[in-house]
């Protein structure tokens, strides 16, 4: 298995930033680049039996994607991403399809990412974006708990 480029969806929580230093870690192993991609979730998007869309002011979308692209440009030096060859973007959308996107238009060849570790009703009601993520993925998927 040739591992050129890792995915790392991170969403800023401890765990996520776990699972960066993991993949920094197999990066240097395996000279890989590193993508970094934050997914926001559309606060305008309502669930009902179908998604009802809420038009609100796009400046308040905006606003979001400016304060994850700060956050998301903060977790590497820019030395590491000259050494990790990284490449970061934030979108909006459903995590899991976004993430799972996102790897196959880049070519990931393996996704590291954090895990919350939720069980029973938590799980339940929430769901976990990594199992529904490491159902989906064609590549490996290392999840970090």
């Amino acid at each position: 298995m040739t591992v050129n480029r890792i995915l790392v969806p991170v969403d800023f929580s401890d765990h996520s930033k776990r699972a960066l230093e993991c993949a920094k870690t197999l990066a240097q192993k395996f000279d890989a680049s590193l993508h970094l991609l934050t997914v926001v979730p559309n606060p305008f998007v309502l669930p009902s039996p179908g998604p009802l869309y809420v038009p609100l002011p796009t400046d308040y979308l905006e606003g979001l994607r400016r304060d994850a692209e700060s956050q998301i440009g903060g977790l590497l030096t820019a030395d590491e991403r000259a050494l990790f060859r990284a490449e970061s973007a934030v979108v909006f959308g459903d995590p899991s399809t976004e993430i799972a996107d996102y790897a196959s238009r880049a070519n990931i060849d393996l996704v590291v990412m954090g895990t919350h570790g939720r069980s029973g009703v938590a799980h339940m009601v929430l769901g976990s974006v990594a199992e529904r993520v490491v159902r989906t993925m064609s590549c490996p998927v290392v999840t970090v708990h």
